[in-house]
């Protein structure tokens, strides 16, 4: 059932699709070049495109398309198809170029190899760029070259010309372009292939930046001779040549060349690396800010610890309302901004940058608007955004602040006063009422004791003269009086005992 699963797979990623092993031939381009010399004896080089195919088979097959010429790979150690990526035909790139080892003739190791060859260079990689695969054609020759054969005077390539050859070396990189931030630490991918056993090479990566080449790392399979780091040993003896950076800084940016070079070929594979820091991005504003007719406000957006240096700020109004919004909203509004200049930090080599603006309130309406800072850079895929909202009031009046500071005050005055007396009355309640009461007379008429006058004493309030007639001083109205004055006689028969009680 898994060989069945494994079969559908596969016929179902073949279907409409060159697969690596089904890739019978290519479109190619080969790239002639005619060499001349000019008026000052300089040579000048001009190039020629030729429709070619690059066709997979052996050597008694017949060419795809007779009408172009058919560089024809035969069977070799090496299989370029193992080395080109799935893709339809029609998205692959291909181009060939002759190659001149100037002169040097040296015969190709291999059983059975005669000792001269002519050489083609071969580039094949998708349409999107996302790997590349280059390598060399040996077209062997039992006949010497003529001289200068390789420069001035190249063999002659008929139109429909069949060129038997077979791959001799394939270098492949799957990392032409690395974006990368500072601190990372990014592996450069070289992978690369001869068609004999134990060869002598020389490997080499080499930075190029702002015109100065230094090689960062090299080996000599001969001599066994390693320099710089970056690069396994153990990797390298299967055919792995990449290059891990420690620690990326903005000096690492350059142009990386993993170079290869077994006598009388030499083939480099270029790697651009670039270094994009993305900016920290704040603004000098919170996300309300609430002004009055007439006020000023400094804005600022800020963008620091980028790189490289480009880099771009915006700002822009619109309503508050059309945030979010597409249809039935106004378009926002650039606003004039000052910009400062860049500020380069030493330590890790970035940038800084800020843009202001003067909100000046006095030339605006009431209501709010949404300001936004907007800043693109190229280590970016969307700009990074940061607002605030501004509410615009009418001024208030002084006169009227004046006034109704002062009916607050004397408010709170009023209200202190209260609570002071309220306290006051609060302490004296709680004292027990002393009460005193003075006769200035006491007679009995009819057996019934008579109070002409008394006097009471209490301790917050002054004295008070009564003075009562017969007909309301009864015994039943006396002890009514004693009682709401707390005074408790033992008996009202005897006049003594009764006033000392009292007094």
């Amino acid at each position: 059932m898994r060989v069945v699963f494994k079969t559908l797979v596969s016929l179902y990623v073949c279907t409409g699709v060159l697969c690596v092993h089904q890739l019978s031939w290519l479109p190619c381009m080969f790239i002639d070049e005619r060499v001349s010399l000019n008026d000052k004896g300089v040579p000048e080089i001009q190039q020629i495109p030729r429709e070619a195919f690059l066709q997979f088979g052996q050597k008694e097959d017949a060419a795809v398309n007779p009408q172009v010429i058919t560089f024809m790979v035969t069977g070799s150690r090496l299989d370029l198809r193992r080395y080109v990526d799935v893709w339809e035909a029609e998205q692959l790139e291909c181009q060939l170029y002759r190659y001149s080892t100037h002169g040097s003739y040296v015969r190709w190791p291999g059983k059975g190899n005669q000792e001269y060859n002519h050489w083609f260079r071969f580039t094949i990689k998708p349409s999107n760029g996302l790997s590349v695969t280059s390598g060399f054609l040996r077209r062997p020759s039992d006949q010497p070259a003529p001289e200068k054969q390789d420069f001035f005077n190249w063999t002659t390539i008929a139109d429909r010309e069949v060129l038997t050859t077979t791959v001799a070396v394939v270098i492949k990189s799957q990392t032409p372009f690395v974006r990368t931030g500072l601190r990372s630490q990014p592996k450069l991918h070289c992978q690369f292939a001869l068609d004999h056993k134990s060869p002598n090479f020389i490997l080499e990566w080499i930075l190029q930046r702002r015109g100065e080449r230094t090689t960062v790392f090299s080996y000599n399979s001969r001599s066994g001779q390693t320099e710089g780091t970056g690069v396994g040993l153990k990797a390298l003896e299967d055919g792995d040549a990449s290059y891990s950076l420690a620690f990326t800084k903005t000096i690492s940016e350059g142009l990386y060349i993993c170079s290869l070079s077994v006598n009388p070929l030499s083939i480099q594979m270029n790697m651009d690396l670039h270094v994009e820091e993305p900016p920290r991005v704040s603004i000098n504003i919170q996300p309300d800010l609430l002004l009055q007719k007439g006020e000023e406000q400094k804005v600022v957006c800020e963008a620091v610890g980028y790189y490289p240096l480009d880099v771009e700020i915006v700002w822009h109004e619109q309503e508050p309302s059309a945030s979010g919004q597409r249809v039935g909203t106004s378009l926002p509004k650039k606003v004039d901004i000052l910009l400062s200049s860049h500020k380069h930090n030493p330590q890790d080599m970035t940038y800084s940058v800020s843009a202001f603006f003067y909100l000046q309130t006095s030339l605006r309406n009431l209501g709010q608007s949404q300001f936004i800072c907007s800043v693109s850079h190229k280590s970016l895929r969307v700009p990074i955004k940061k607002s605030f909202t501004l509410t615009v009031e009418e001024p208030s009046s002084w006169l009227f602040s004046i006034t109704m500071g002062f009916i607050v005050l004397a408010l709170l005055f009023v209200l202190c006063v209260m609570l002071l007396y309220l306290s006051s009355e609060e302490t004296l309640l709680k004292r027990k009422p002393v009460i005193k009461v003075l006769t200035s007379l006491v007679t009995r008429r009819s057996g019934v004791p008579f109070l002409l006058e008394f006097s009471l004493w209490t301790s917050n309030t002054q004295s008070k003269r009564f003075c009562l007639h017969q007909r309301c001083c009864t015994t039943e109205n006396l002890h009514q009086t004693e009682e709401r004055h707390q005074l408790r006689p033992t008996g009202t028969r005897k006049k003594t005992e009764w006033q000392r009680q009292i007094m």
